[in-house]
């Protein structure tokens, strides 16, 4: 079974942009062991301008995407099981947990929204949820929707093909990724470090569970604060 992403977008020529490249772009045109559908949103407006917007209920500032264009362009799409996202700064932050879930399912249909955002109503009656990537605001979702359709695909099983590296890169157990170093020895005055070349496989490991603490300690206390916690209740 493979991994299916659709995107319903106002600007389908932008994909399949990054997702097409490297490793990622080889398991979906060479080995089909995920796809990429996009959905023209402006194709199911109903005005012959194609306009899919309209101003705020309420007053304000923009424009906003309608619920009855949003919901004809989704309805399209045969859904199989997939979960409705929609790339808000306003939503739940993207996650590794939500990601690995996600990657073991059928695929995800992504809404990327535009102007001031898109009508409640289709968000509550087509059950998104919505998703962030950051918190940052973004012009469209566009790119919101090739990082999550990306943390997704990359985990599906033979896209990149090496499990134990994947266990140890960062939030897979709470903590962020070790540094890494390769040739040069030497490089502008900075050496390797020593133990990383002494061959000693147990020192090396000791030294990378180190540096991967105090890394988060000092880049991510949220999550260093989460470790801590869960090393308590482990030994609790």
């Amino acid at each position: 079974m493979s991994f299916d992403a659709t995107v319903l977008t106002m600007f389908p020529e932008a994909f399949p942009g990054p997702l097409g490249v490297s490793l990622i772009g080889t398991a979906w045109r060479e080995q089909g062991l995920w796809t990429l559908e996009t959905v023209d949103i402006r194709a199911f407006s109903k005005d012959k301008r194609g306009f899919l917007d309209d101003t705020p209920a309420g007053g304000g500032p923009g424009q906003v995407m309608r619920a009855d264009v949003i919901a004809s362009a989704l309805d399209s799409v045969e859904r199989r099981g997939r979960p409705l996202l929609y790339m808000s700064a306003r939503g739940r932050p993207l996650t590794q947990a939500r990601v690995k879930e996600w990657a073991a399912g059928p695929g995800v249909i992504v809404l990327a929204g535009r102007f001031e955002g898109v009508d409640q109503r289709v968000l509550d009656a087509r059950g998104f949820e919505e998703v962030a990537v950051g918190d940052v605001v973004l012009a469209g979702g566009e790119v919101a929707a090739m990082l999550t359709i990306e943390a997704c695909v990359r985990l599906v099983p033979g896209v990149l093909g090496q499990a134990l590296s994947l266990s140890e890169e960062s939030f897979e157990d709470g903590l962020l990724e070790h540094p890494q170093y390769t040739r040069p020895r030497t490089f502008e005055g900075r050496d390797i470090p020593p133990v990383l070349l002494s061959g000693h496989h147990a020192e090396v490991a000791k030294w990378r569970a180190q540096q991967r603490e105090e890394t988060t300690r000092e880049r991510r206390p949220d999550l260093w604060a989460q470790h801590l916690a869960n090393q308590q209740a482990k030994g609790a």
